[in-house]
């Protein structure tokens, strides 16, 4: 995992008020709960006295973690306020504590900054993206590193193949460019410029013009969200969640602002995202296949131009690896 990031981990909905919420999240078993004003916290779940899980214990009134097994108490720092057997108001050692993770709220989604350094900034979403649009969402594992899952939707070669009979319709086959610009450090669009073949080779990038770009255009911003923009009131998005070296979390978003009914906008969403996960599970059942799981910049594979999206994420994040 790159670390200094902040990581998309959750859906918003999943971490409710009164519960503990365990969950393996950048291959660490966390625990997330809320206080009482609402304010997402996430620790280790791991008792730091016998090693239980804080998970399976309770949230109390006072806002600490009670572990199941010996009832000593965690607050949001992950620092032991409290254990039973010693008497409550006997003073806590220092060394008595589990990691805590910052955490922010942003977009409906639970972020948290997986590194050892304090964030500079507070995590971002996607720009064009505001309240005047509504979405629908489903969240699904596959059996990959997320780096696998990411670099799917960076490849514009496998459309008229994996999506011959959804997304991918037409015989495009030949792929010019693609154009891949950086916005800034960690976000970078492609345009795609997918044609039929017609005896002429592929263009260099260097020969496109971004005037006859398609309205159909993607976005990746560093460490785990894409999008798709397909139209001014329409957008697929994806976050990659990392559970682990070979599992993924992926929660696919269907936005659209068609109408100034939200509720109808919703069910539009809902209606929609039914077709998605049609064309999510044409991906899944290709990439699931890919060895090894996890993807590397020197691996042994033989990139053509058209793969330029994803040797663009691979140096990028080899870089951020590095630097760490």
């Amino acid at each position: 995992m790159i670390k200094n990031q902040w990581y998309v981990v959750l859906s918003s909905n999943e971490v409710k008020k009164g519960q503990l919420v365990g969950v393996t999240r950048l291959s660490k078993k966390l625990v997330f709960f809320r206080d009482e004003a609402g304010e997402v916290h996430c620790i280790e779940d791991k008792c730091c006295h016998r090693g239980a899980s804080l998970s399976h214990g309770k949230l109390l009134a006072n806002g600490h973690v009670m572990c199941p097994f010996h009832g000593f108490e965690y607050d949001h720092t992950g620092r032991v306020k409290a254990i039973p057997a010693n008497g409550r108001n006997t003073p806590v050692p220092a060394n008595f504590k589990v990691k805590s993770f910052k955490t922010a709220e942003v977009a409906d989604f639970i972020w948290i900054w997986y590194g050892d350094d304090d964030p500079k900034d507070s995590p971002s979403y996607f720009d064009d993206i505001d309240d005047s649009m509504s979405y629908a969402q489903f969240k699904e594992v596959w059996n990959v590193h997320y780096s696998r899952a990411i670099e799917n939707q960076l490849d514009p070669i496998h459309l008229p193949f994996v999506h011959y009979n959804t997304i991918g319709r037409g015989n495009r086959t030949v792929v010019d460019g693609p154009i891949v610009q950086w916005k800034n450090d960690t976000m970078f669009y492609f345009y795609v410029f997918n044609r039929v073949d017609d005896g002429t080779p592929a263009k260099k990038p260097e020969q496109l013009d971004l005037n006859h770009k398609s309205q159909v255009y993607l976005e990746f911003k560093f460490p785990n969200i894409w999008e798709n923009h397909i139209m001014d009131k329409m957008r697929v998005t994806a976050a990659f969640v990392p559970i682990d070296e070979e599992n993924t979390m992926i929660y696919l978003r269907y936005y659209v602002g068609f109408s100034r009914l939200k509720l109808l906008n919703k069910m539009i969403a809902s209606l929609g995202n039914i077709f998605n996960k049609i064309v999510l599970h044409q991906d899944r059942d290709v990439v699931l296949t890919q060895i090894p799981k996890k993807s590397e910049l020197k691996m042994g594979e033989n990139l053509i131009t058209a793969d330029a999206p994803i040797l663009e994420y691979r140096k990028k994040r080899e870089a951020l690896k590095s630097s760490e």
